[in-house]
């Protein structure tokens, strides 16, 4: 493990943040030195984030923790554009009102985790519309495009990606790495930023922006990638079957993302718990040695905290309880999924999709056919049940897992 001066590297290095740097020993003196405002972008693509979001909330939550400003900025200028960075395809074009309906939700979420002020070390949050929407096209071609090698970025994986497989790669997303650059010229011009942080696919956007401020304004700024975060049997951090583990409570339940956590993999709880916790890391070191069934008492330790973090604690409770109720008891907790009857009665297809416990008729019909759905534990076996809602709530089981309530 490397050795560093700054509490802020030496923080992310111990919890497991750091991929890469593009001048270690310069950032360290910089952080020993005073606070260093540092951010990272956010494309608003969805009225909320979800947990693949996460190590880059808890990046800026660190920076916080260690005495220095985090920046959130939000794309609501590149948001119009779309991130080409690994993706298969060009993105949907959004308009400016969804764009400005999505900041808004996902700001709720960042308050949780950070400190938002005037203070020092208290965190802003900005739109990079805020200057994108004003460039004009011919001064910004020949003051900033004059600055970049087509050459260079046609090299960057991101882009490698999609030419190799023939995939199309518009003018309008190949700017995109473009746009990003300056977005780091000017936060340093506007908030002094000297830091710029993200995933490791985002390498590429991060050194042109280096090199744009150091040419174009002679700034001596720094850079800071996560690894890729995967799970223990190699897949994709927050890709579920039922679909995205979103951060906003209207898009997810207290409990299912309680749940999320609970159903870590054993070998993954001490890896979670130093980058999505606030636990200290002697406490975790005891937690992630359990074996056996006492692994499981370490996966809900890690399930309250991050429920707690991202939800509140009065939601990681309840959502604890319901659990417990759950699973220990077989009683139905007040805080699972619920839908509301007013007709009285609903088909068991219609009711696990409502529930959002399977994400199409067909998957429930899948789920049907293959044994895994119950209505208040009784297995069902006829995709046609039409299931009464009566006075007593019902309780759908997708699985051994996934339950919601039948009202009335």
């Amino acid at each position: 493990m490397t050795t560093y001066s700054s509490d802020l590297l030496r923080l992310l290095d111990q919890r497991g943040y750091i991929h890469q740097l593009t001048d270690a020993a310069g950032l360290d003196a910089l952080a020993v030195k005073g606070i260093v405002p540092g951010y990272i972008g956010f494309d608003p693509t969805a009225p909320s984030l979800h947990v693949g979001s996460l190590v880059q909330i808890m990046l800026l939550r660190r920076l916080q923790q260690a005495g220095h400003k985090p920046i959130v900025l939000m794309g609501g200028g590149t948001g119009k554009i779309g991130d080409p960075s690994f993706k298969d395809e060009a993105r949907k074009l959004m308009t400016t009102e969804t764009i400005a309906g999505n900041i808004a939700s996902i700001k709720q979420v960042f308050e949780r985790f950070l400190t938002f002020g005037d203070g020092p070390s208290d965190a802003i949050m900005l739109d990079n519309a805020d200057w994108l929407d004003k460039l004009e096209y011919i001064p910004f071609l020949r003051d900033v495009g004059q600055h970049f090698s087509v050459n260079r970025m046609l090299s960057f994986d991101s882009v490698k990606l999609r030419l190799d497989r023939e995939q199309s790669l518009s003018f309008l997303e190949f700017n995109y790495m473009i746009l990003q650059a300056y977005d780091f010229l000017e936060l340093s011009r506007r908030a002094g930023c000297r830091l710029q942080m993200g995933g490791s696919d985002q390498w590429g956007n991060i050194v042109n922006g280096i090199e744009l401020a150091r040419r174009m304004d002679g700034t001596e700024v720094y850079g800071v990638t996560t690894p890729l975060i995967t799970t223990a049997d190699g897949g994709k951090m927050g890709k579920t079957v039922s679909g995205a583990v979103w951060l906003n409570e209207a898009q997810l339940s207290a409990y299912d993302y309680w749940q999320f956590w609970r159903n870590t993999d054993d070998r993954d709880v001490g890896r979670f718990m130093r980058l999505f916790t606030d636990i200290p890391l002697d406490e975790i070191a005891r937690l992630e040695a359990l074996e056996g069934a006492e692994i499981n008492e370490a996966k809900k330790v890690l399930a309250d905290a991050a429920t707690a973090m991202c939800r509140g604690e009065a939601a990681a409770a309840e959502a604890a309880e319901t659990a417990r109720k759950t699973f220990e008891e077989g009683t139905a907790g007040e805080a699972l999924p619920s839908h509301a009857v007013s007709a009285g009665e609903i088909g068991i297809v219609d009711a696990l999709v409502a529930l959002g416990l399977v994400a199409s008729k067909g998957e429930a019909r899948r789920l049907i056919k293959g044994g895994g759905a119950r209505v208040d534990g009784e297995k069902v076996s006829d995709e046609n049940l039409v299931i009464n809602v009566g006075g007593e709530n019902v309780r759908i089981s997708a699985g051994k897992k996934h339950h919601g309530l039948l009202t009335r």
